[in-house]
């Protein structure tokens, strides 16, 4: 279980940009980051509203000296201080996410950052390539990864208790958009606007958290093409897609199916994945996610449950249980394991590791990671445009 005595010399200081108020993801990472101990809040530039921002900060108990009317702000006056914030997580929408990032990395910062990165695989290699340049860490925020039981998924299919890999299936296809939710809500109406979210809605939005649960379970996954179909079920949307599969195959031969959708009527999340291998598959459901269904050809349906002794979990895993088994974990503590992750990176950095290294060494989901998500849409985006075709993967 966790080590509720582990911490650092000192907390690292913590700033963020956006995740103000009615900020649900902005919420999350407040909280997560927060959970353990290794960050401290000391500095935001919370809203595109300086002044609703500087009242939810004080509301916080951030500093008001210390509340930006934005980030180009935060970065210059913090720079100025002796105290000023080392790391910054980044929660707006999706256009700003490559601008503010370039300038959090040349401001010296380490970075946390949603997903995705950006619009384009060239803007997210040059992030890599200015991360490592100024050799600062940078997490993005696939939060589901953060599941212990995702990695005794993971352990299982590296020492071949699944056998030969042959099917990877994964979906993320809630029903929150089945009517014209955009109406109503500012949080949809962003992510259907092609100069906000980027060139896809829901590829980009939640698509890439199912193949990125798909690369963190089958270690050394790669795609070799695609065929990308998308729908548009509300047409006010086009040309944003609200639904879409995709039909990958894979490097090592198998075969692979992703379904993105915000109009399955009655669903809350359905993020499923099901590994199918030559001697046993395993299925991982978010909604359900202390649990692993594991199942040997010929022999019964298992349960696996996170907490308990029979699960084979490296010590670095084992340690990211909250709780004894039996009591569930929720998305603040899989959101919290990797905000436990990013702080430990940025701090062996801090303490003279190359950020090269430390990726190696600690899992957590990093600025490769967010790279290959960016460059998932883009193939996507190549198989659309030409009416849905198979794509050599690039």
């Amino acid at each position: 279980m966790i080590d509720k005595e582990f911490h650092l010399e000192r907390p690292l200081r913590w700033g963020m940009v956006g995740g103000g108020r009615g900020s649900e993801i902005g919420y999350i990472h407040k909280n997560s980051a927060l959970r353990d101990g290794l960050f401290t809040l000391v500095a935001a530039a919370f809203d595109v509203n300086p002044e609703r921002g500087r009242e939810f900060g004080r509301n916080l108990g951030v500093d008001e000296s210390r509340l930006y009317d934005n980030y180009k702000e935060m970065f210059e006056k913090e720079a100025q201080r002796e105290d000023g914030i080392e790391a910054v997580s980044i929660a707006t929408p999706n256009f700003l996410h490559y601008e503010m990032a370039t300038a959090a990395l040349n401001a010296g910062l380490h970075v946390v950052c949603e997903k995705p990165l950006c619009f384009t695989v060239k803007e997210a290699e040059a992030l890599r390539k200015l991360a490592i340049e100024k050799q600062r860490v940078f997490g993005v925020t696939y939060g589901y990864t953060g599941y212990p039981m995702v990695h005794q998924a993971r352990k299982m299919i590296e020492n071949g208790d699944l056998g030969e890999i042959r099917i990877i299936n994964t979906q993320f296809a809630h029903g929150f958009s089945s009517g014209m939710s955009e109406l109503t809500s500012a949080n949809t109406r962003w992510r259907q606007d092609p100069k906000i979210a980027g060139p896809t809605y829901v590829i980009g939005d939640i698509g890439t958290h199912a193949l990125f649960l798909a690369e963190t379970m089958v270690p050394g996954l790669k795609i070799e093409k695609l065929l990308c179909s998308p729908d548009t079920f509300v047409k006010s949307r086009a040309p944003m897609e609200d639904n879409a599969v995709v039909l990958m195959k894979f490097t090592n031969g198998a075969s692979g199916t992703l379904w993105a959708s915000a109009v399955n009527a009655g669903s809350m999340h359905q993020q499923k994945i099901r590994v199918v291998g030559s001697k046993a598959s395993i299925e991982w459901w978010d909604e359900y996610p202390n649990q692993l269904r594991y199942e040997i050809q010929g022999k019964p349906a298992q349960v696996l449950e996170r907490g308990m002794d029979y699960l084979y979990l490296d010590d670095d895993m084992v340690n990211s249980f909250r709780i004894g088994g039996g009591h569930a974990e929720g998305l603040f503590d899989a959101w919290a394991n990797l905000y436990r992750r990013f702080g430990t990176a940025m701090d062996r950095v801090n303490h003279g590791e190359r950020v090269e290294d430390v990726m190696k060494d600690l899992w957590f989901p990093n600025v490769n990671d967010g790279v290959e998500g960016v460059r998932f849409v883009e193939n996507c985006v190549r198989s659309r445009d030409q009416n849905s075709v198979w794509v050599d993967y690039q």
